[in-house]
């Protein structure tokens, strides 16, 4: 879990992580700059060897501490870690390989968050998201992504629309997911690279935005449900991507 935060030693923000996954995963992350690690004696030796391997000297904190600095609604496990915010690529500093999922509008931060962790799972090169209409890198988002933004590039763009045109000049696939697509995902011809396009909750896909993909398909689900939470959605659509032609990073060393 993660928030954004003024820096007590300037104007620069800091990013303030806690919890044992998020806070695991961002000192294993080389990228990572470290201000400074608040931990119980608990939480402490659970991660001893990580703490250890960045050289960071914990400063002892007792749990209530720690409820004070972060809020009743904070599940911190004994740990809090500011660190200096991860510098995120433009659209053309990504990868123009493999599989990049964007979100049209998704604004529930539990559903990015859970997103976020099944690109990491499956390798997905990027997580695309527009600036408006989508929640920070803070909070519920990165408790729901339990480590996975330490992992992922995660990139706001202005206009998905001419994202997308953009992504097409780079040799991508623009691939929309929508339950009332004709085709079925497991049936299309996709070749690679992939951007693997989703809609918000009841919304779905904007017009303009399926009208930019290239091909449009949904999931098979024969039960008497037709759709599904988008974060499962996505898990779902990208192992079916993996299991139809093979996993995301052996196509990206291809």
């Amino acid at each position: 879990m993660a928030d954004h935060q003024k820096s007590p030693h300037g104007s620069d923000e800091i990013e303030r992580l806690y919890g044992v996954h998020t806070v695991a995963e961002a000192l294993k992350n080389p990228k990572r700059k470290f201000i400074k690690l608040l931990a119980t004696r608990n939480a402490a030796d659970r991660l001893a060897p990580e703490i250890a391997a960045v050289g960071l000297t914990p400063e002892p904190a007792l749990p209530r501490e720690l409820d004070r600095l972060l809020g009743p609604e904070a599940v911190h496990q004994g740990l809090v870690l500011d660190c200096k915010p991860l510098r995120q690529p433009r659209l053309d500093q990504i990868p123009r390989q493999g599989i990049v999922i964007l979100l049209d509008q998704v604004t529930d931060p539990h559903n990015v968050g859970a997103i976020m962790r099944s690109c990491a799972a499956f390798g997905a090169t990027a997580l695309v998201a527009t600036a408006r209409h989508s929640p920070e890198a803070s909070g519920v988002l990165l408790k729901s992504a339990s480590g996975a933004y330490e992992h992922l590039p995660f990139t706001k763009v202005t206009n998905l629309a001419r994202a997308m045109e953009e992504l097409r000049g780079y040799g991508f696939l623009l691939l929309g997911l929508d339950s009332e697509a004709e085709e079925d995902i497991g049936d299309a011809k996709i070749s690679r690279p992939v951007a693997l396009v989703l809609g918000a909750e009841g919304k779905g896909l904007r017009q303009l935005t399926r009208e930019t993909c290239d091909l449009v398909v949904r999931l098979d689900m024969p039960g008497a449900i037709k759709s599904l939470n988008v974060s499962n959605a996505t898990a779902i659509a990208l192992y079916a991507l993996h299991r139809s032609g093979g996993s995301v990073a052996e196509k990206a060393q291809a």
